[in-house]
């Protein structure tokens, strides 16, 4: 007789169970954030969909640092061994993580070494500064990234804590996904911004562990670019992992990245599907959450709402079951650490 061997996947990097111990391990440093509506929101989104909307945005500006990579960071540090907060954390990140764990770095007393590629935002630039980072600045490219962050942890012995590829800081992530079914029962979908898949991963993770029925939708940019550089859509329309596209030229520059190795298995299995959205469509949306919502959001931030005032998310809405009743869309605006000096300098003053 001949053996088969069948190749077993591992489990998910982010469970319901791990995001529980999660939450209450970074209860007594991250903030429970608010859940915001707004009517204006709602009509435009319930336009040509097929019925009532209601909409809640999860606000995540709220969150210490100004985006929710801070409860990934925090769930991250609060679990190193003595020995590795001695020698302290390095990480490669545009802007928020960075941020966040700087931050959580001096949260706890420890060092954070930080790799800035160039054209980062400037005031994610004084965030890190603020925050007691010390930062190293490096080309615009994922190589050049890590590269520079293996440097920095061979000669300072630092752990490395990825900006999403890491089952910690995913289980982070998740806690949005937590909190936000606690604070609005019923949703009958949740809209989140996608790159690298820290954030999503942990939010279906949580969120279908809760309500299986609840679908989870990414919203990714597509970039100015003519040529396609969705990822998060392409991999998902093929069933695989594409690695080969490069990052979108986005206005949304915490969007940049690329799904990882642990990320990907949770998009592939607990994420419904993907939409994309285009570079004005981000700025409408975040014109509207400025005016509308009086909230201050990113580029980032706002591509959850653009999904959701897209075409493409409407045509979901109007093939659903019982078109009478009034869908509970979930969005997550998940960072508002935006540059507003130039619209100080408007002001002469």
């Amino acid at each position: 007789a001949v053996a088969v061997v069948v190749a077993m996947e591992p489990p998910h990097a982010a469970t319901l169970d791990l995001i529980r111990d999660a939450r209450t391990r970074i209860e007594p440093y991250a903030k429970v954030t608010p859940v915001h509506t707004c009517s204006t929101i709602d009509h435009l989104v319930a336009f040509d969909a097929g019925g009532p909307v209601k909409v809640f945005s999860k606000c995540e500006t709220f969150q210490k640092g100004g985006a929710f990579k801070y409860r990934g960071a925090m769930n991250a540090v609060l679990q190193l061994t003595e020995d590795q907060r001695a020698r302290g954390v390095v990480t490669h990140s545009s802007g928020n993580h960075a941020g966040a764990l700087a931050l959580a770095a001096r949260t706890i007393g420890i060092p954070a070494h930080i790799v800035v590629p160039e054209g980062a935002p400037a005031c994610k630039l004084d965030a890190i500064h603020e925050y007691g980072g010390i930062m190293t600045r490096c080309k615009a490219t994922v190589p050049d990234r890590e590269a520079t962050a293996g440097r920095i942890q061979r000669e300072t012995g630092a752990t490395l804590i990825p900006p999403y590829d890491h089952s910690h800081v995913i289980c982070g992530q998740g806690t949005i996904g937590l909190e936000f079914m606690e604070q609005v029962p019923g949703l009958d979908v949740v809209l989140v911004p996608v790159s690298g898949g820290g954030m999503i991963a942990g939010v279906a993770a949580a969120v279908k562990g809760i309500n299986e029925n609840c679908a989870v939708v990414a919203a990714e940019p597509c970039g100015a670019s003519t040529t396609p550089r969705a990822d998060v859509a392409a991999s998902k329309a093929r069933g695989r992992l594409v690695s080969d596209m490069p990052p979108p030229d986005t206005i949304a520059d915490g969007l940049r990245a690329k799904l990882g190795a642990l990320t990907w298995p949770i998009v592939r299995d607990k994420v419904d599907g993907v939409v994309t959205v285009t570079e004005p469509e981000i700025v409408r949306a975040m014109a509207l959450i400025y005016e509308r919502m009086k909230l201050v959001v990113e580029p980032s931030g706002a591509v959850g709402l653009a999904a959701a005032l897209s075409e493409q998310f409407k045509g979901f809405l109007r093939a659903r079951e019982s078109p009478e009743a009034t869908v509970r869309v979930g969005v997550v605006l998940c960072g508002g650490n935006v540059d507003l000096a130039p619209l100080w300098a408007t002001y002469k003053v």
